[in-house]
């Protein structure tokens, strides 16, 4: 009923363990009739703010997340991204995000 009624529809999650494509997959595999530009996940808003302030992150999130984040320019960081990542949450990776 939603697709045919006049909303916008959008699939929204907290997620940052998977990027939006693997995300999609997952969900169509489940039978959810969805559509990649449907889903909103909370690397979706960390990308958008990112671009907005026009920033160079440190990307602290799973490696699987990092598609999301394609073509961000993350040479010399001047801000920080931090998702559900525990492998890199080391003291390396740590002092350069402090820093």
């Amino acid at each position: 009923r939603l697709r045919h009624a006049p909303v916008t529809i959008r699939f929204v999650t907290n997620t940052t363990k998977e990027c939006k494509k693997d995300l999609l997959e997952r969900l169509t595999k489940l039978g959810f009739d969805i559509k990649e530009n449907e889903i909103f996940t909370s690397l979706t808003a960390a990308r958008n703010l990112l671009e907005q302030r026009q920033v160079r992150p440190l990307l602290l999130v799973d490696d699987k997340a990092l598609p999301d984040f394609t073509g961000v320019v993350t040479e010399d960081p001047n801000a920080v991204v931090v998702g559900l990542a525990p492998e890199h949450f080391h003291y390396e990776m740590m002092n350069t995000a402090f820093r």
